[in-house]
Formats: structure tokens, C-alpha cells, sequence
């Protein structure tokens, strides 16, 4: 196991690492007896420090899986207060039942159309009455001390406009990924937040979530050899109401591709941390099939990047649900299967066995659930808190924007795209997630 996992994940994070070694755990106090950690002296912007982490002496031999110890977390009072726009699916399912294990974050407000909703999920979650919002009056959140970020979570055409909207109102922003539906409403994004000095981060859950970055890792650290092919595949087969803003242009940009096929791009870009240098695509939509009307069923598109990785993807809003993507490196390949689901993430590690040279460890790492959206929200308080560049800024969501419309210019002239060569890696990403314990 690389170095580079050391204090990034804790023992009880990862719980069986056959064939891939330990993980060392964090010092613990002296036996028989409670040991608290020294305070961090983070201020925060309601007062007050970050509190240190109660441990405890061991009770397993070195053998055994660590817990990791207690999880430590702001007092309600100090954590930073969050406002939700749009109470739709993934909100109401996802995203307000997540705050529940965020360490940082708080729902302090709600924007919706729908006042009756609203205030029921006001109730449900202990929000004041005041602090539910229309659109109309949204601006407003100005006044209200109780908010410090928006959290956007509507349709993409109308990501541009609200993130305008609540910097200008003095909030800093986490959006909903894609991060808008052209290239230039994603930089008129990037500028208003910086013209009003507040954080813009888009909601990539899954560069937060364990199981990638030990993904990442293994990568950066020539785990599985030198990298030679990236297979993702994400899709769905999308049916239900025809009038759902998913299958509307003007609302959601395109099809499957900006919906589920970002997260295929995406990951394509956070494992290798390079940017692509050659694009080829096709699409396709089954004819006469009414759901398609106004966007495209499938993508599948081909990405070559510096290092000679070549990333082989697809996407689709018509296939059997399936999310997964697998690196072959030249000793060895890891996939997470499934990759893009919200949970229930599977890692396995094939390589030739060290002791039996005509047998394959294929291994089975298991890994502890955390909960994505719980990450993200906590990652974009933790940088208002210590005043640092999200991990995904605005800039990043931007540079899918342009991916995106290119691999639709290729599909639709049928030739590859060239592009220029970017130096470094990791341009469009701010500092590593820090693992809050």
C-alpha cells in the first residue's frame, strides 16, 4: 500500500485489504485512560475552534481492524448554515437526509415554487418558518445571518442564475453538477463569484467519497503499474414522465451525456489528473422513441491523454442501470463496480499472486460506507471555515463544459478532435479533501 494512503483513510475505513497491505493508524493514548487530542484552534465563522477527537487506548491487537475512533463535529450552533434551492427528487431523498451526517454543515434555509412542500420540509427538519424562500424572494437571503452557503440543486438551465443571484447576495455557492448548460454560462458563474469574493464549488460527490480516492492513490502511485486503458460506463434506462425537465433541451443541455456520462468524463480526468489531448465520439437515439425527442439516448467517446492513457466511455439514457469504470495498468487492474451510485461502491484489485506464479489475486476491498453528500457539503464548509479553494472550484465544473460540447462537435462531424497539450496535473482542482474525523 502507498504511502500516499497514510492518514488519508483510517483503518476502520478500510476493512479488508487482502493482498494490498495495512494502513497505519493514527497515534493513540496511553493505555487505561481517555486521551484528547489537542484542539486544531481553527476558528470558525460562529465563533470558537474546532474541537479535538476523543480516543480511546486499543483494545484489538495490531491484527484487527481500527475503528478510527469517534467522529468529532461542530456544535449545531457553530456549524455553518446551509440553503437549499429546489426540493425535488434528489434533494428530498439525498441531500436533506445527508446533513444529518455532516460534522460542519446545517440546513438553515429553503428556496422552492412550492410553498406547501416547503414548509413541510421546513418542519420536518427544524427550519425556521422565516427561512423559506420562493424564488422571487430569494434574493433576500441576503439579510439573513443564518445562511453562510447555497446549495443549487435545479435544473441545469438554471444554475447560471441562481449562483449570480446568491454571490451577489453574499453567499458563497456549492452547485449541482453539470455545472451549467454552455460553456459561457459556466464562466459568467466562475466571474460573478469572484467579482462578489465568494467560494464556488461544484458538487462532484465522488471525488470525496473513499473508495475514489483510494482509487486515485493506487494510481498516482504507480500501484497498478503505469496506467494503459480507463473503461467507464454509466447510464440508465430514463423513462417515467416525458415532460421531465431530463428530457427538455432548454433545461438539461443534452441527454445522457451531461446528466450520468460527466461522471465517465470526470473520473476520467481526476484518476489520471491530466487533461485530454484527443476526442472522438459517436451518439445514437433509437428512432421514433418518444423520449428522445429533443436529446440524444447514447454517447460513447474515446479520450487519449499525454501520459499515452487511452479512456474508452459511455453513457446512455436507454441501457440497464450500470455504473462502473476499470483502470488496467500495466501490473495489475482495479475497478470500482458499482463507481457512481449513490452507495453500495465495490472495489476489486486483480494482480498476479506473489506466491504462486500461475495463479491471480483477484481482492475484494472493502471499504466503510460514508455517505457522499454528507463529504462534499462538509468539504465546501471546511473551506469557508479555513478560507482555502474548494477541491472542485468552478473552474473544474468548467472544464467538463468545454469536454462536453467538444465531444458533441466530434460525434457530429465524425472526425477526432485535437487538442492542446496541458501541463501538470490536477490544473483545474483545488487542495486534496482533508478527511474529517
Amino acid at each position: 500500500m502507498s504511502e500516499l494512503f497514510k492518514g488519508e483513510f483510517s483503518r476502520r475505513q478500510i476493512l479488508t485489504t487482502a493482498g494490498l497491505g495495512a494502513i497505519s493508524a493514527a497515534a493513540i493514548g496511553s493505555m487505561g485512560e481517555e486521551v484528547a487530542a489537542q484542539p486544531t484552534q481553527q476558528a470558525t465563522p460562529r465563533g470558537g475552534s474546532l474541537p479535538p477527537q476523543i480516543q480511546f487506548p486499543p483494545i484489538s491487537e495490531k491484527t484487527e481492524v481500527d475503528t478510527g475512533g469517534p467522529p468529532t463535529a461542530l456544535p449545531p450552533e457553530r456549524r455553518l448554515g446551509f440553503a437549499i434551492v429546489g426540493l425535488g427528487r434528489l434533494t428530498l431523498e439525498e441531500i436533506m437526509p445527508a446533513f444529518a451526517e455532516c460534522k460542519l454543515a446545517k440546513p438553515t434555509a429553503l428556496v422552492s415554487g412550492d410553498a406547501a412542500k416547503a414548509n413541510q420540509v421546513a418542519q420536518q427538519y427544524g427550519i425556521k418558518p422565516q427561512n423559506v424562500y420562493n424564488y422571487q424572494n430569494y434574493d433576500n437571503l441576503r439579510n439573513n445571518p443564518d445562511v453562510d452557503v447555497i446549495y443549487i440543486v435545479l435544473p441545469n438551465s438554471m444554475h447560471l442564475e441562481y449562483t449570480v443571484r446568491g454571490a451577489k447576495a453574499g453567499k458563497h455557492i456549492l452547485c449541482e453538477k453539470p455545472m451549467a448548460v454552455t460553456v459561457q454560462e459556466a464562466q459568467q458563474m466562475i466571474d460573478a463569484c469572484k467579482q462578489a469574493n465568494r467560494k464556488l464549488m461544484i458538487a462532484y460527490r465522488c471525488q470525496y467519497e473513499p473508495h475514489h480516492r483510494a482509487m486515485i492513490q493506487m494510481i498516482r502511485s504507480k500501484e497498478l503499474g503505469a496506467v494503459k486503458v480507463i473503461q467507464a460506463d454509466n447510464g440508465q434506462n430514463q423513462g417515467g414522465d416525458l415532460n421531465q425537465w431530463r428530457l427538455k433541451r432548454a433545461l438539461a443541455g443534452g441527454g445522457s451525456l451531461p446528466d450520468v456520462g460527466i461522471y465517465c468524463l470526470n473520473a476520467t480526468r481526476y484518476l489520471t489528473g491530466e487533461e485530454p489531448i484527443e476526442i472522438s465520439a459517436r451518439t445514437f437515439t433509437t428512432p421514433g422513441d418518444p423520449r428522445f425527442k429533443e436529446v440524444e439516448e447514447s454517447v460513447t467517446f474515446q479520450l487519449q491523454f499525454p501520459s499515452g492513457v487511452l479512456a474508452i466511455c459511455s453513457t446512455s439514457y436507454g441501457f440497464h442501470e450500470g455504473r462502473r469504470f476499470r483502470v488496467f495498468g500495466s501490473n495489475a487492474w482495479g475497478q470500482l463496480d458499482p463507481a457512481f451510485s449513490y452507495s453500495g461502491l465495490q472495489m476489486m484489485i486483480s494482480r498476479k499472486s506473489p506466491t504462486n506464479s500461475m495463479a491471480e489475486n483477484v481482492t475484494n476491498v472493502r471499504m466503510s460506507e460514508k455517505n457522499q453528500f454528507a463529504l462534499e457539503i462538509d468539504h465546501m464548509a471546511d473551506c469557508v471555515i479555513q478560507n482555502k479553494q474548494p477541491h472542485t472550484p468552478g473552474e473544474e465544473g468548467l472544464q467538463d463544459q468545454k469536454l462536453i460540447a467538444l465531444i458533441y462537435q466530434a460525434a457530429q462531424t465524425g472526425k477526432t478532435i485535437t487538442l492542446p497539450r496541458v501541463s501538470g496535473l490536477d490544473v483545474t482542482r483545488g487542495p486534496a479533501p482533508r478527511m474529517l474525523k
